[in-house]
């Protein structure tokens, strides 16, 4: 079984066992901001855990990458490709847990539904006519047949966005390129 795992290109190898701790560490993290009080699904992308989570995570891959396997070099679409592979399968990961957990613990989409409709219910009228009357009475409509599928994409989508932005900055930074002769 060892022979099969070391002919994974470590590319693929390394960005996957990362992948699979931050999958687990993350629902772990989610599950605690859930139980203290703050719902994850409604946590402003800007103030998510998974920007720390990634930044931390595919510092460690990278560098990993860089160091032992690449001989000191690391080219930014090599950054970008170990980065993508860490984030897609961290978001299935946690999107499986997320959606495993919420089929079973009843008032997670409940409460999800309750404070977001609160929340959209406080927009200022101008904010409303901004959006368009109709369309926001359509979302408020649609947002009561949400499901915990539902809550498993969004966490999933948003983590790619996430994903994305963090994988650029870390892959910049840690990209090291063979000097010009």
């Amino acid at each position: 079984m060892f022979d099969f795992v070391n002919r994974i290109p470590p590319l693929v190898r390394v960005s996957l066992r990362y992948a699979v701790i931050a999958g687990i560490l993350g629902f772990i993290l989610l599950i605690i901001l859930y139980y203290i009080g703050r719902h994850p699904m409604l946590v402003i992308p800007v103030f998510d855990f998974r920007v720390a989570l990634f930044g931390v995570f595919m510092y460690f891959i990278l560098k990993e990458l860089r160091d032992y396997h690449f001989g000191g070099l690391l080219f930014f679409w090599q950054g970008m490709a170990a980065s993508g592979i860490f984030v897609v399968v961290f978001g299935i990961i946690a999107s499986i847990l997320i959606w495993i957990f919420s089929e079973n613990v009843n008032g997670f989409v409940v409460e999800y539904v309750q404070l977001l409709t609160n929340q959209l219910k406080s927009y200022p009228p101008e904010t409303i006519q901004q959006i368009g009357s109709e369309r926001f009475a359509e979302s408020l409509a649609q947002l009561k047949s949400t499901t915990s599928a539902d809550l498993a994409k969004l966490y999933f989508r948003n983590g790619i966005i996430i994903g994305f932005f963090v994988s650029i900055v870390i892959s910049v930074i840690l990209r090291r390129q063979p000097p010009n002769q």
